[in-house]
């Protein structure tokens, strides 16, 4: 799909509501055995799990239910939090703060009270009781493991995002300053001023990089991260300018690695490694976002289609996005991210639908200049 004709709004649309449906109609196969720490089954594919992968499945649908105004969208994620509110909330970590961005943007614009105090309880837990590294950053302790000593990028999508939402919604400044701390912490560790990309993690037992990856999708986060959090809350001036700057450098160095698919490998700087389609989805929404808002270097715009372009080619009749690598966990050689397998999941649908729902808009901007 693509080539040299644009896509179409009416292509996007039909493919926004096949990724939806998708979406909502995961389940877990057994393919995945990961057991909880507390002997609890983990089920990072099923929609109705109360995981990461969730969480950021709802966060697209949210950003979907937003662009649109389709009320469908949003009795789909009221219907979702109420089932697990009710059903009773995990133990707080890392990944299990995932679903609460959704939660906060659909309380930010409709006030249910049911939702508030969950919220705010959260919010508390997580500033006063999640653990940390040296220099204050979140410790990414996740469901099923321990991480002592480790920022992962991951963190900031998962958590972070989070504490900006609720921060600005409620008019707690503490949360925004919060989240500002931890992009900044998280940058002074994992953003290589050398290539100008993130690494995956960093341990301060050792202090090193791990295997020194620079991991597709961990840099979607950072890429639309970035772009989220100054949509999300209002930044100190400085703090902005700071991430913008290494936004910017990031976006000159993916232009660089862009595969004449229009997708990116899963090492970003590896041609050896696999396509990968929830990363490419991420850099996708964020090259073309950052272009309409004037962010980006030149090449912002058409990198970010042909990376539309390469999304809609892997999304299937009934909805799924394939050729998206499974949760990874901290790999100690670059073999180990080249040997992920693929999985269909809830990230994989909704960076997609982020992308498309980026390109929607890319299309009817070019409609309206052409009437």
């Amino acid at each position: 799909m693509g080539g040299n004709m644009p896509i179409t709004a009416d292509q996007i649309s039909d493919s926004l509501s096949a990724l939806v449906r998708g979406m909502t109609g995961l389940r877990h196969d057994g393919r995945f055995n990961e057991p909880n720490l507390d002997g609890t089954p983990g089920d990072y594919v099923s929609f109705d799990s109360w995981e990461w992968p969730q969480g950021v499945g709802l966060y697209g649908l949210t950003r979907l239910w937003r662009h649109t105004g389709d009320a469908a969208h949003l009795k789909i994620l009221e219907d979702w939090y109420d089932r697990r509110i009710e059903a009773g909330l995990p133990k707080m970590n890392v990944n299990t703060t995932a679903p609460m961005l959704a939660l906060s943007e659909i309380w930010r614009r409709e006030r249910q009270p049911r939702y508030e105090a969950v919220l705010r309880d959260w919010a508390e837990r997580v500033v006063s009781e999640m653990p940390r590294t040296p220099e204050g950053g979140f410790q990414h302790d996740v469901s099923d493991k321990i991480n002592d000593n480790e920022l992962w990028d991951d963190t900031l999508f998962m958590v972070a995002l989070f504490l900006a939402s609720y921060g600005q919604a409620s008019g707690e400044r503490r949360f925004v300053d919060e989240a500002e701390r931890q992009f900044l912490v998280h940058a002074r560790y994992l953003a290589d001023p050398k290539s100008g990309l993130w690494y995956h993690g960093w341990t301060f037992a050792g202090r090193h990089n791990f295997a020194g990856a620079l991991w597709g999708r961990g840099n979607a986060w950072i890429t639309v991260g970035i772009l989220e959090l100054i949509e999300l809350c209002d930044l100190s001036p400085s703090v902005e300018a700071y991430l913008l700057g290494v936004l910017q450098t990031q976006i000159e160095a993916l232009l660089r690695f862009q595969t004449p698919s229009g997708a990116w490998t899963t090492l970003v700087d590896d041609p050896s490694s696999y396509e990968e389609i929830s990363a490419t989805a991420g850099f996708g929404f964020g090259l073309m976002k950052a272009a309409r808002l004037g962010l980006g270097p030149s090449g912002c715009e058409a990198a970010g289609l042909r990376a539309l372009d390469a999304v809609m080619a892997n999304i299937s009749d009934d909805g799924v996005v394939s050729n998206v690598s499974y949760g990874t966990r901290m790999g100690h050689d670059l073999q180990f991210y080249r040997d992920i397998p693929v999985q269909p999941t809830g990230y994989g649908q909704a960076l997609a639908i982020l992308c498309l729902a980026e390109g929607l808009h890319h299309s009817n901007e070019r409609m309206s200049k052409a009437c």
